[in-house]
């Protein structure tokens, strides 16, 4: 189980294959060089020997000037030890060190030769690389390099380097929103999710298909460059409100190097926490890895090889009492392996593999109770196969990789699962009270990635300027398995309590007092009552007061029952197109560029469910050397990003074969269906005819400029529209006979595609009236090594306002009226949004080996809704008296609690001390300490959101906080 079957349109493959396409996300790895040489007044020198190489990297480069002094060096490896060696007649020999390559890019570098004198040793000067401006692109980021994290305080995870981004948001989860992607969630009011990036490794990419997540963890020591792309991205790039992150590993040289370390950090190492839910928590933690990398066949066959065991162990206290409640282990075993193969001057084969088991025991939340703990194992195997042949104009590339991934969650308390809420006794309630019995069910999960592609770059010299000519085609295949099975009686409670016994079901549907989980609402009424065989004017009336049966002794009224358990598949295939060329004419840059998706959901039994046609979005921007020296620039883009659906939607509509649930509630003395979950018998859901891909479209206008040789300075202003979100519609409330029958928010069933109803629970569409409207301005200043230091600061400011936060997985827009986007009240700003940031890195290097690193962040608070409780969903409140609007008299949402609240603002200070000694040449040790929140400023992170609390926190009290001032110790050797 977990394993692709690979189904692919492999003629289509071929003749694309012939033609030189090339796959969307797997462009070469590689960026290039423009330099120019000139004498000691600016006048241009032809004829001279330019040579670049690096001892991290694979080959090296050499070229002669042309009349106007030029060379462009491409295909060349990410590393920042690279060194341009000038030679020729008449001039003195010259030699830069320390010069930059960054993946993707053509940066400009000027060097001023002086004439040749023999009495005139060599000079060697350190270039001015890490200065330079890539003039040819428009997109914004940062391109994060291994001398960048090894000289700061950061997590040690690719996750983690994101924070190191201008404008990404704060995330303790590793998946952190940056401008318009959402950061927030009405599902459990999660904040710092987002579920809007791409991740690749290697160009493979493990991106989560069901969560939008990351779903691969790597040695963080295997980093050669990491670029986190956040607008501006070109045709070749897949994307939609986020970012993407594209990792770039090591590969080895002619020379053997590698590294052994350890790293550690225990509750000793931490200080005392002021909260007393975190107080008693204790914990330690180690990192261990090894890497080596070298020759096999000098200039012929080179590896890289690395393995990494991490290691954390917490001790967890109750939410409630403060008191232990269990320990947590969660292990991860890291490997990583490269083989690359220069089997002529033009034909270069690399084999990569990577795995990532991970076990994990338990959760180290302190409000997860120990009755809802679950044990985790994640992780898979991955493998690419990636083969490139060049010639003198034309680069052609193309492989296959393979994406494992696993996450199995298992019930630790297999005893049934009971959600029990409070009305009269709420002040009194804790969390204790409300999560009653086990967390339900075990769920076994694999969400699994398989591409093939093919790519090609051309490079033609014109009359009409310099042209850069990509093209691309890739065909991949996500699956998601799921086989989910209730513990205990086989059904999952939500129940009052029976100190509320005798309340209708008014009471509890519509009262926002109750402390608890809560799974009915007035909008199921309808369902309720043909269930039940009564008047849907009997249901308000329904009185709750019956305990028989319930597994704690509560009072029933709604649970979900599973009536038959087995494994589901279902999958996506796509195919992906793109071309693009990039126009050199003097100082202007254009690339033109356009990208083509495909998709096709695929039920559980085999059947294609719906077909997403080709969508078609352009990606255009224009690029100009203000001076024509590389030192300046202004940029233009105008782009759209397609969002796929993911497979979570797909498992939605295509659970045909798999488990089968029955939703309840209990009426008069007994159990009754209203509705039923999965299975053929009532399709859960229908992708109506119409439904469209959801898109953003992107216009980004920036500026940048050297304001010294080591200094610079960019602004950009980005504005994004997000259009054609995703939902799902209970048709009973929109079409004909419907509750909105007859207003003006009413859908006729032709919005669907459909003439008459589809006989399913659900149908997924497009949400009319839904939208995110997003603005930001981002400053960054950055002062590049010199005078031994370096710091970069950025500021964002961002606006983002909408009147949906729906994005892949299925909310509750399209099932109640007045969560309607075109309801009174909706559109505000957006809740999760962070309106300020501010970031200042940078490190001082000492002549002795020691370095001084730090990073300051800061931000202005996090936005989120004054909430009610309905279907575990953060609801902001409604009105407490009906009005018409539209023709519907209804209880809309109130003016004012949409991200009407503010967590308080924050900085947080990291420090890393780091010594390195040089035992020789080529061996060396290094030793840090990393202290995280230097000035132990334990600030809010998360305040309760519900109105009525929340059986621990009541409304607007801290849930969660900075941790304490804490020391994190590492050595590490080098060879």
């Amino acid at each position: 189980m977990g394993k692709i079957t690979f189904r692919k349109n492999l003629t289509a493959l071929a003749v694309v294959a012939a033609l030189g396409f090339s796959g969307a996300a797997f462009a070469l790895d590689t960026g290039g060089l423009k330099i120019r040489v000139t004498d000691a007044n600016g006048s241009p020198v032809s004829g001279a020997s330019v040579l670049v190489k690096a001892p991290d990297s694979l080959a090296s480069k050499d070229a002669i000037t042309d009349a106007d002094g030029y060379v462009t060096l491409r295909g060349l490896d990410a590393s920042s030890q690279y060194t341009v060696s000038i030679n020729g007649a008449n001039i003195q020999s010259f030699e830069a060190t320390n010069v930059r390559v960054q993946t993707g890019k053509s940066l400009n570098l000027s060097y001023a030769i002086g004439s040749s004198s023999s009495d005139m040793e060599k000079i060697t000067v350190s270039g001015r690389s890490m200065a330079a401006i890539d003039t040819t692109s428009a997109t914004t980021g940062l391109d994060i390099t291994l001398d960048m994290t090894e000289s700061l305080p950061t997590g040690r995870s690719y996750q983690s380097y994101l924070q190191l981004t201008p404008g990404v948001k704060p995330s303790t989860g590793g998946n952190p929103s940056s401008k318009s992607g959402v950061n927030y969630s009405d599902a459990g009011g999660t904040v710092g999710a987002s579920t809007d990036n791409v991740y690749y490794i290697d160009g493979v990419n493990v991106t989560d298909n069901v969560t939008g997540t990351f779903g691969g963890n790597i040695n963080s020591e295997i980093i050669q460059e990491q670029q986190v792309i956040t607008g501006g991205l070109d045709a070749k790039y897949a994307g939609g409100g986020g970012l993407v992150s594209r990792v770039v590993t090591k590969s080895g040289g002619n020379e053997f190097h590698g590294s052994i370390n350890y790293y550690l950090q225990n509750d000793s190492l931490v200080g005392d926490y002021d909260n007393e839910s975190q107080a008693g928590g204790g914990f330690s933690t180690f990192d261990t890895a090894v890497t080596l990398g070298g020759p096999i066949i000098k200039d012929k066959l080179w590896f890289f090889a690395s393995y990494q065991v991490k290691n954390r162990e917490d001790d967890v206290t109750n939410a409630d009492t403060g008191e232990f409640a269990r320990t947590v282990e969660n292990e991860s075993k890291l490997g990583f392996g490269k083989l690359t193969w220069q089997a002529t001057e033009n034909d270069r084969l690399v084999l990569t593999y990577f795995n990532d088991p991970t076990d994990i025991s338990g959760s180290a939340e302190f409000d997860t109770l120990s009755n809802r703990d679950r044990a985790r194992t994640q992780g898979g195997d991955n493998i690419k196969i990636d083969y490139t042949h060049t010639w003198d104009d034309v680069v052609i590339n193309a492989g296959f990789m393979s994406h494992e991934s696993e996450l199995s969650d298992l019930a630790k308390d297999k005893s049934t699962r009971n959600d029990v809420a409070y009305l009269a006794d709420a002040s009194t309630t804790t969390q204790t009270d409300t999560d009653l019995g086990g967390l339900g069910s075990d769920t076994l999960r694999f969400r699994n990635k398989e591409s093939a592609y093919v790519n090609f770059e051309y490079y033609l010299d014109t009359d009409f300027g310099f042209h850069t000519i990509e093209g691309g085609y890739s065909a991949e295949t996500n699956e998601n398995i799921t086989n989910e099975v209730y513990t205990g009686d086989g059904a999952q409670y939500t129940s009052i309590s029976a100190a509320d016994a005798g309340v209708t079901f008014t009471d509890y549907a519509t009262n926002p007092s109750w402390v608890g989980l809560r799974d009915l609402s007035e909008d199921d009424i309808d369902r309720i009552a043909a269930g039940a065989g009564i008047d849907a004017a009997d249901v308000p009336g329904i009185v709750f007061d019956s305990t028989a049966g319930n597994p704690t002794g509560d009072v029933n009224v709604y649970r979900i029952i599973q009536t038959q358990q087995a494994e589901s598949k279902l999958q996506t295939e796509g195919q992906t197109l793109y071309l693009q060329d990039k126009i050199i004419i003097d100082d202007l840059t254009l690339n033109i560029g356009f990208r083509a998706e495909k998709w096709e959901h695929i039920a559980s039994t085999g059947a294609t469910i719906f077909t997403f046609d080709w969508d078609i979005a352009h990606r255009l921007s224009a690029v100009y050397d203000i001076n024509g020296d590389g030192d300046s620039k202004v940029t233009a883009f105008a782009g759209r990003y397609y969002d796929p659906i993911r497979t979570d939607m797909t498992s939605f509509a295509g659970n045909l074969t798999g488990s089968v649930r029955e939703e309840q509630v209990f009426v008069n003395g007994d159990w009754s269906t209203f509705r039923t979950r999965g299975g053929v018998a009532t399709q859960d859901a229908f992708f109506s005819p119409t439904t469209k891909t959801p898109y953003t479209d992107e216009i980004l206008l920036g500026y940048s400029k050297n304001l010294s040789e080591n200094t610079n300075l960019s602004v950009t202003y980005t504005n994004r529209k997000t259009r054609d979100i995703m939902e799902d519609y209970d048709l009973g409330v929109y079409t004909e006979g419907g509750q909105l029958d007859g207003s003006s928010l009413a859908l006729p069933l032709a919005y669907f595609g459909y003439t008459e109803n589809p006989g399913s629970n659900y149908v997924i569409g497009t949400l009319k009236g839904g939208k995110r409207d997003y603005q930001g301005v981002e400053v960054t200043f950055s002062k590049l090594r010199s005078d031994n230091w370096t710091m970069r600061a950025s500021y964002t400011y961002n606006d983002a306002q909408g009147n949906t936060n729906s994005d892949g997985n299925a909310d509750l827009q399209g099932d109640f009226y007045y969560l309607d986007p075109r309801a009174p009240n909706m559109y505000d700003d957006q809740p999760g949004n962070i309106e300020h940031s501010a970031r200042v890195f940078g490190t001082y290097y000492f002549d002795n080996g020691l370095e001084i690193g730090a990073v300051y962040n800061w931000n202005s608070g996090t936005l989120y809704n004054k909430a009610t409780n309905v279907y575990g969903r953060y609801l902001p409140l409604r009105e407490t008296e009906s009005y018409d609007f539209g023709g519907y008299d209804g209880l809309w949402i109130a003016p004012g609690n949409v991200a009407s609240q503010k967590t308080p603002a924050y900085g947080t200070l990291d420090m890393r001390v780091k010594y390195t000694y040089d035992f020789s040449e080529d061996y060396s040790a290094e030793f840090f300490l990393d202290i995280f929140n230097v000035l132990d400023d334990q600030a809010v992170l998360e305040e309760e959101q519900f109105v009525a609390g929340s059986g621990s926190f009541a409304f607007g009290e801290a849930k969660d906080w900075v941790e304490p001032r804490r020391f994190y110790l590492g050595a590490k050797f080098v060879f």
